[in-house]
């Protein structure tokens, strides 16, 4: 049994540590979480709510494609919150970027997260 193969993607910011955005091992992605940071690296910490979750999800969709699953093969979804009042602003916009698709969720108020923002989400899906 070989062990995981981590994704490179240059479509994203490096990552902060010593991690992978995405990692595939047996026929499952694994998708670190993702924040509201763009491709170029610019911290949207300070944008509104709406514009870190479209940001965040965009960067959930390019590490799910470039390790060779998409949003119709997610499996599992996790979303951390600041503040829980985001929620319903959160599953409009995630209910428009998933569509069809309706993978298992949890939603998890957090208080502060890292950077100050306010939205994380991490994804499990089939490769």
């Amino acid at each position: 049994m070989s062990g995981p193969v981590h994704v490179a993607l240059p479509a994203l910011a490096r990552p902060g540590g010593h991690y992978s955005h995405a990692a595939v091992g047996g026929g499952l992605v694994f998708v670190a979480g993702q924040l509201p940071i763009t491709p170029d690296g610019e911290r949207l910490a300070d944008a509104a709510f709406e514009v870190q979750a479209v940001q965040t999800l965009a960067n959930v969709e390019v590490a799910l494609l470039a390790a060779g699953s998409g949003i119709g093969k997610l499996l599992q979804v996790r979303v951390y919150l600041d503040d829980i009042a985001n929620w319903p602003a959160f599953d409009r916009i995630y209910a428009q970027w998933a569509g069809p698709s309706r993978p298992a969720r949890a939603i998890v108020p957090t208080g502060p997260l890292h950077f100050g923002f306010k939205v994380e989400v991490e994804a499990m899906g089939l490769g």
